[in-house]
């Protein structure tokens, strides 16, 4: 019987080194796939980084969305072939098919999607808070601003920003809106002072929803101002009331008599403070106001105001706004 040849080295050797490249072939495919290879993501997918994570945290948030097959080797693979850059805070979109590599990047260079929050003209305070704490992609909490201190547009804003800081850039920038529109004043303006433009411009802001018609309401105002005349504003008589918000309901007359510190029908002069946050389009009109005489103005059934210099033209202009309100029958 014949004895079998016991392999040579050369052989084992041999035998040795294809196992070693097999085995070597395989744990580059294996990290090919999980880290340069396209990822498992079939679509798109947000992934919000908090303030303060690490990229284990963001690693456990990318596996829960399906971005990546293990926490693990996402780890393991960031540690040995990517960069040691700290990971972003913010909302990040992971594309579908995006490969470790690519995820990490995206993470620590990428731009954090932005979200607006609007704030209309004449919205008062107690509504921006409303709105602020509305918003679900926004953490922490905040009082009622105060009334007259945020600028009316849209903010943009991260996922996990704090509301606090997001209220901050909106009083800031009605503080440089109101130095620059200050800046430009004319000497036709009623107000001596920043704050008096703001209060002034909140009343306008809140009796017209019309552009055009700011610089005129504000004459009237203006006018009436110098002449020492009430003001009889209706919202300034609501804003103790509801705090800005909408009334619901014909003003009472004895909510018109009552004294306490806005209502511009039982006081002279301006209200003791803004009744919302206006425009800085309504503060330049405050202190640019139309070149008028006209001292009083009412709605004339079309969206719009009809001005008059004096009481006897006013009274007409009621009484024919009455009567288009009667045709439509709302009399």
């Amino acid at each position: 019987m014949a004895r079998r040849r016991k392999p040579s080295i050369i052989g084992r050797l041999f035998v040795l080194v294809v196992v070693l490249a097999l085995l070597a072939g395989g744990a580059a495919a294996w990290i090919s796939r999980d880290w340069w290879g396209q990822g498992p993501l079939e679509k798109e997918v947000s992934v919000v980084v908090r303030k303060g994570d690490t990229l284990a945290a963001a690693a456990r948030a990318l596996e829960k969305a399906g971005a990546i097959r293990s926490t693990t080797n996402f780890l393991r693979f960031a540690r040995r072939f990517g960069s040691d850059e700290p990971v972003r805070a913010g909302e990040f979109t992971i594309p579908a098919g995006a490969s470790g590599l690519q995820i990490l990047d995206i993470l620590q260079h990428g731009t954090p999607v932005q979200h607006l929050v609007t704030i209309p003209e004449g919205m008062p305070s107690i509504l921006v808070q409303e709105r602020l704490l509305a918003e679900p992609q926004l953490t922490g909490t905040i009082d009622v601003p105060a009334e007259g201190s945020v600028l009316p547009d849209s903010y943009a804003f991260e996922a996990g920003e704090p509301r606090a800081a997001v209220l901050a850039r909106m009083q800031m920038a009605m503080r440089k809106a109101i130095d620059e529109a200050w800046e430009g004043r004319k000497p036709t303006t009623a107000v001596t002072n920043k704050r008096d433009a703001v209060i002034l411009a909140s009343i306008v802001e809140k009796e017209t929803g019309i552009a055009s018609e700011r610089p005129m309401v504000a004459s009237v105002y203006s006018n009436r101002l110098r002449q020492g005349m009430k003001l009889q504003a209706d919202p300034t008589v609501i804003y103790p009331i509801t705090k800005g918000k909408p009334l619901g309901r014909r003003i009472r007359q004895s909510e018109l008599r009552a004294v306490n510190g806005y209502n511009t029908y039982a006081s002279s002069g301006l209200p003791e403070g803004p009744i919302a946050n206006p425009s800085k389009a309504a503060i330049e009109a405050v202190l640019d106001p139309a070149k008028s005489s006209a001292l009083y103005f009412v709605a004339d059934g079309k969206g719009g105001h009809i001005f008059a210099n004096t009481l006897a033209e006013h009274n007409a202009n009621v009484q024919r706004y009455y009567a288009i309100r009667r045709a439509r029958g709302e009399m």
